[in-house]
């Protein structure tokens, strides 16, 4: 699938943007970047802030009747940030961590966020380049930090988007089962323990088991039996 890169100087938010381009018939294959995004919002409503020189981009996909879940689109485009940022990093320096962040040891590399408008599927993606931002009770870390220190942001939306380009056909073509066994292969192991706080306030301790059909999170409880986890905070205890 070809793809369209747009840069804009500054922004409060490529999603918000990309979500009023998707109303407006905006097609498959368009990436927004900002130099600068003054509002941009992680997961479970945090703000995702960071310097000039990081990642700030969208983009989106339009669901077709024949689509694997929607929500496993979460995986595939994690899959996608793993290869693309391999690229700079080498193999084995990065993971996922349920659904699709990316993680250098227990240091936070890249946020996606995912939302629907319509048809579509809004996809938010910040990558620390240049910049680690620093968040009270969090490891975060940055490409730079890391060793890659001859890569800019273009650079890195060109890997992703070519690289999610190819996970796409590969959800649509093989189904999310593919896409699962992808995951699996560039995650923490299963057996590695886990803590989970559900939105409701509710918090879990276990370890992680696999993912279902649907990519949901199956957590081994420590007091026995499983639990699948549709939405929640994972944190590698």
């Amino acid at each position: 699938m070809n793809f369209v890169l747009r840069t804009v100087a500054e922004t409060g938010s490529t999603n918000e943007d990309m979500k009023l381009l998707a109303r407006e018939g905006a097609a498959e294959g368009l990436w927004l970047r900002a130099e600068r995004q003054s509002a941009g919002r992680g997961r479970m409503g945090r703000g995702w802030e960071g310097a000039t020189g990081n990642l700030f981009a969208s983009t989106l996909v339009r669901i077709l009747p024949q689509d694997p879940p929607a929500s496993t689109l979460a995986l595939a485009t994690a899959v996608a940030a793993h290869r693309a940022l391999e690229e700079f990093l080498g193999t084995g320096r990065v993971t996922i961590k349920w659904p699709n962040d990316i993680m250098a040891g227990e240091a936070k590399l890249c946020g996606i966020l995912m939302e629907r408008e319509g048809d579509a599927v809004v996809i938010g993606i910040g990558v620390n380049v240049v910049d680690a931002p620093r968040v009270p009770g969090r490891e975060i870390t940055c490409l730079h930090a890391l060793g890659a220190a001859g890569c800019d942001a273009q650079a890195v939306l060109e890997a992703i988007a070519r690289c999610f380009s190819e996970e796409l056909v590969r959800w649509r073509t093989y189904g999310c089962e593919t896409t699962i066994r992808a995951w699996l292969g560039r995650a923490h192991p299963p057996g590695t323990p886990i803590t989970v706080h559900l939105p409701a306030g509710e918090t879990l301790t276990g370890t992680f088991g696999t993912l279902a059909p649907d990519g949901a999170f199956i957590l081994r409880l420590a007091g026995g039996g499983e639990r699948a986890i549709h939405s929640g905070e994972i944190w590698l205890t």
